[in-house]
C-alpha cells in the first residue's frame, strides 16, 4: 500500500530542530542529527518517523517500537527501546500534533480540488462582489451580490456564498458548503457540506396553524474557527448566532439560532444545541450531547458524551448523564443502577435453577 499517496513525506527535519520546535528535551544528544520525515502510530512507525506514547497503556507498543523517535513523558522515558530516540515532554500528544504540523503541513489546511489560480471560468461571481487579490474560487462555486472575500481565501468547488456575506483572509470554504447571512473572520475553515446561516427552526401556533417566526439575524464566526463537514449553524432570529475565536466544531453538529459560543471551545460530533443557549469560553462538549434552549453553560465546563443538559451548568463543572448532573453523582447513580440490575438478574437465575 502506498501510504504516502495523499500526504507525501517531508524532506526531513533533524531531531535537534524538531525537539526545539515542539518544546521537547532530547534525552540522548547522540541522536540530534537523526532525520525524520513523517509521523505514524506507535505500532507502525518506522526508522524515518516519529510517534508518541501518551500513557502507560502504550507500553506494549513502545517496547516493540522501531520509530526514529517517540515523544514520551519523563516517567516513561526509561521504557523507550535502545536505538529509539526519546523526546521528553509534558504532553506527548500535544508535541506530536506540533510535529505533525511541521512534517505534514498539507494536513493542517484542507486541500483544493483543482489547481486553477484565481476565479475558475465555470464559477459564477456577481459583478458587485469584491474579491481581494489572491482569492481562489473553484469550479462551479457561486458568489452572490455584495459579497466580500479577503486575500488567501479559497472557495471550494460547488460552494455558495450568499449575498452580502463577508469572509476574511486565509479562510477555506469546502466544496458544496453554503455560507449566507454571515460575517466570517480570518483563518476560518469550513469543511465540505457545512451549512452556515440558513434560517433557524422557529414557529408560532396560530389560528391558521404554525406561523414562521422571523429569522433576520446573522451568523458571526470569529478568527481561527473550524467547522466540520455537514454541520449546520443557523442564523439568529432577531439577535445573532456567534461562534467565538478558536472554537473547533466537529462534523454533524447542529447549532440553532441565537446561540452564543465562547472562545476556544470544543464541540464533538452529533451535538445538538437548542436556540438562545449561551456557552462560555474553553467549554468541551462530548459527542451526541443535547443542550436545551435558553441554557447558560459557564466557562471551562466539560460535558461527557451523550449528556442531556436541561438547565444551567456552573463554570468549571464536570457533568454527565441524562439529565446531566455533576459527574461524581452520575457515576454513583450509574453504579447503583448496575448493582440493582445484577441483583435482579442473579435472583432470576436462582429462581430458574429451582
Amino acid at each position: 500500500m502506498d501510504k504516502h499517496r495523499f500526504f507525501p513525506p517531508h524532506e526531513g527535519i533533524s531531531l535537534s530542530d524538531l525537539s526545539s520546535l515542539c518544546g521537547a528535551e532530547l534525552a540522548d544528544s547522540g541522536f540530534a542529527g537523526r532525520m525524520v520525515s513523517g509521523i505514524a502510530p506507535l505500532s507502525r512507525a518506522d526508522a524515518s518517523e516519529v510517534a508518541f506514547a501518551q500513557s502507560r497503556m502504550a507500553l506494549p507498543d513502545l517496547a516493540k517500537s522501531t520509530a526514529a523517535a517517540v515523544f514520551v513523558s519523563r516517567a516513561m522515558a526509561a521504557h523507550v527501546p535502545q536505538g529509539v530516540a526519546a523526546l521528553i515532554v509534558g504532553s506527548p500528544q500535544l508535541a506530536f500534533a506540533l510535529a505533525g504540523a511541521a512534517l505534514v503541513p498539507s494536513m493542517v489546511r484542507p486541500q483544493r480540488l483543482t489547481t486553477e489560480a484565481g476565479v475558475a471560468s465555470t464559477a459564477s461571481v456577481d459583478a458587485s462582489a469584491r474579491l481581494e487579490d489572491g482569492v481562489v474560487v473553484e469550479s462551479g462555486a457561486v458568489i452572490g451580490a455584495g459579497v466580500e472575500i479577503g486575500s488567501g481565501t479559497v472557495i471550494g468547488a460547488g460552494a455558495a456564498i450568499g449575498a452580502g456575506s463577508r469572509i476574511g483572509r486565509h479562510c477555506h470554504v469546502g466544496h458544496a458548503a453554503t455560507v449566507q447571512h454571515a460575517l466570517v473572520g480570518n483563518h476560518v475553515i469550513i469543511h465540505p457540506g457545512a451549512r452556515i446561516g440558513q434560517d433557524g427552526f422557529g414557529y408560532t401556533p396560530g389560528p391558521r396553524g404554525l406561523e414562521k417566526t422571523p429569522q433576520i439575524g446573522r451568523v458571526i464566526i470569529q478568527d481561527h474557527v473550524e467547522i466540520g463537514a455537514n454541520s449546520a449553524i443557523d442564523r439568529g432570529a432577531l439577535d445573532d448566532t456567534v461562534i467565538g475565536e478558536g472554537t473547533k466544531i466537529d462534523n454533524l453538529v447542529q447549532i440553532a439560532h441565537n446561540v452564543r459560543i465562547g472562545r476556544h471551545c470544543v464541540i464533538v460530533s452529533q451535538v445538538g444545541i437548542a436556540g438562545s443557549t449561551t456557552i462560555g469560553d474553553r467549554v468541551m462538549i462530548g459527542g451526541a450531547s443535547g443542550i436545551n434552549s435558553h441554557v447558560t453553560i459557564g466557562d471551562g465546563v466539560q460535558l461527557a458524551a451523550m449528556s442531556g443538559v436541561a438547565g444551567d451548568v456552573p463554570a468549571g463543572a464536570l457533568w454527565g448523564g441524562q439529565p446531566a448532573r455533576p459527574m461524581r453523582g452520575f457515576l454513583r447513580d450509574a453504579a447503583a443502577a448496575n448493582e440493582r440490575a445484577f441483583a435482579r438478574k442473579g435472583k432470576k437465575e436462582v429462581e430458574e435453577d429451582k
